[in-house]
């Protein structure tokens, strides 16, 4: 949303790269963590069967582990919200504000708040960093017409 409103001050180009962001990312932070989750599965599952060859009661232990491994398919699904949640905050601060200069200012200023809020000084200052990188690499390319 920033890279947008480096070269357009029109509210619905900002919202709609907003949405994209949101779903984009949402989709891409379920993938990743579906895969993480699905690869610390199959090594559970393999470090379980290990451990059932050196005990009598296999059957007890294999069900009893099986049912405390991590379900990808959750693990992905809560990603994909959490992502939303926070990807939903510059949306919603710009849907409301008409003049450019202070819905960009609106917009850095509540995506810096969610980032405060749900981590800490280390995101945010990260999430600033990649704003500003964002704002200024877009204003560069838009200005040299590319």
């Amino acid at each position: 949303m920033m890279g947008v409103g480096a070269v357009k001050e029109d509210v619905k180009f900002m919202i709609l790269t907003g949405f994209a962001g949101l779903i984009a990312g949402a989709c891409s932070m379920a993938i990743g963590e579906f895969v993480s989750v699905y690869a610390q599965r199959d090594i559970e599952v393999a470090q379980i069967k290990r451990d059932n060859l050196a005990r009598k009661d296999e059957e007890d232990a294999s069900n009893h582990e099986k049912e405390n491994l991590p379900n990808p398919f959750q693990a992905a699904g809560a990603s994909a919200i959490a992502f939303s949640i926070g990807a939903i905050v510059p949306i919603l601060a710009a849907a409301f504000i008409k003049d450019h200069k202070v819905r960009m200012a609106v917009v850095a200023a509540a995506t810096s708040l969610a980032l405060l809020v749900r981590s800490s000084l280390r995101v945010l200052v990260g999430g600033w960093i990649a704003m500003a990188i964002t704002y200024g690499l877009t204003k560069l390319v838009g200005k040299s017409r590319l």
